[in-house]
């Protein structure tokens, strides 16, 4: 295949890739590398590799099936429909309140405070232009846009990962006590960083929806060797990332005992800050770019695929039979919008309940699609390495899932 006909295929992987480089990337492998040092890089890899039979799958099925996963779901089990359903409908009103809000944050920061714009006024913009891009410009457009920021976003890390090296590891302060990452809050963190890394088991039916679109957009299919060689290549740039943002949080703080905040906005401007004084204040432009680029495709990517699968979970459970997305997109605006401004404080309670829904469903769901692959009527069957790959996952997410519900209760 040559080049500009593979570029003209890239599509689904790419919007995975900008849908999880969020707040996974940048807030959680960046204090995994600034707090607990090069121990975490195994469990950031373990997590991309057990998490990635199951967003295989979805790819796989959606391409030979040539339906979404969830009329897949639908098909097999009304109660594995309503399971996904209950999941994604937890994140829809909690999870792009969070995304927005950072995002906000951030944006505000890079263009300077005196702008008189609050976090509020600014969420609102950011909603009104996101939703204006997806309704108009629907798939075709944010497959091309995301195309480009992911490549903004790759060439700016790699650019500041470059300066780090140049630099060389921050020096380690006097008397420096390493913190146990087995105690209940280096626990609760492993947790956290492995449930969202590279992200939630339930985005595998919004790269299942993007999938379905990209079909629909072809006169020539691309045949599933060239479907899973696009999603691989969006897998794997999604993994290097978590790598890059781990390895700046490592080389810039690691050592120095610098607290970093749990508010994902004020992390961002402080991450800056830091990273700014250590690389010099040239870097600073860099930095900015690959964190608002990393937040600002999230945003884009994640409000596309909810507002895709609560249109088709509504068709799949008979609520509607008509594509209301237009009104989904909108009605996801208003509602988070409402969240950000009447919920502000109990933000981190919010997340908590979408987190928990996650963890707790993830190692069920990863089960769901590996039922869906390896039933007797599907032709296309993943190798018996995928296979055990992914029964090692389904183990792996369910220990946590269980340590995660032991230390709640």
């Amino acid at each position: 295949m040559d080049i500009k006909r593979f570029f003209n295929r890239l599509g689904p992987g790419l919007l995975f890739a900008s849908m999880a480089i969020g707040t996974s990337h940048l807030v959680l492998s960046t204090k995994a590398g600034a707090v607990y040092g090069m121990f975490m890089v195994i469990p950031i890899l373990l997590a991309n590799l057990l998490k990635y039979p199951f967003f295989e799958f979805g790819v796989r099925y959606t391409r030979v099936k040539e339906h979404s996963l969830t009329e897949g779901y639908a098909k097999t089990s009304k109660f594995y429909l309503w399971i996904y359903a209950g999941v994604n409908l937890v994140s829809a009103f909690t999870i792009l309140a969070a995304l927005y809000s950072v995002t906000a944050g951030m944006t505000l920061n890079m263009i300077g405070q005196g702008s008189g714009l609050s976090m509020q006024s600014m969420s609102v913009i950011l909603f009104l232009l996101i939703s204006l891009l997806i309704i108009i410009g629907k798939y075709a457009y944010l497959e091309k846009s995301l195309k480009y920021l992911v490549i903004i976003l790759f060439i700016a890390l790699l650019a500041t990962v470059f300066l780090a090296l140049g630099k060389g590891k921050v020096a380690t302060t006097e008397n420096f006590i390493a913190p146990d990452i087995f105690d209940q809050t280096g626990l609760l963190f492993l947790i956290s960083l492995i449930g969202w890394m590279p992200t939630a088991v339930e985005a595998s039916g919004w790269v299942s929806l993007w999938n379905l679109e990209k079909l629909k957009k072809h006169t020539e299919a691309p045949s599933l060797k060239e479907t899973l060689r696009e999603f691989n290549l969006g897998y794997f740039i999604t993994a290097l990332l978590a790598i890059f943002f781990f390895f700046l949080g490592f080389m810039t703080l690691y050592g120095t005992g610098t607290a970093l905040s749990a508010s994902g906005v004020v992390f961002a401007k402080e991450l800056t800050e830091i990273f700014t004084a250590q690389l010099g204040n040239w870097a600073r432009v860099l930095i900015s770019i690959s964190a608002l680029a990393a937040m600002f495709s999230t945003c884009l990517s994640a409000h596309d695929a909810l507002a895709r699968v609560l249109v088709d979970m509504s068709q799949r459970l008979n609520w509607t039979k008509k594509n209301y997305f237009n009104v989904a997109v909108i009605g996801l605006s208003l509602s988070n919008l409402s969240v950000i401004i009447g919920f502000t404080s109990s933000m981190g309670k919010l997340v908590s309940i979408a987190t928990f829904a996650s963890f707790v469903f993830a190692p069920i769901l990863g089960y769901m699609n590996h039922r869906l692959v390896f039933a007797d009527d599907f032709q296309a069957k993943p190798s018996m390495s995928m296979k055990v790959l992914s029964y090692f996952g389904i183990i792996f997410l369910g220990g946590f899932s269980m340590y995660y519900l032991i230390s709640l209760f």
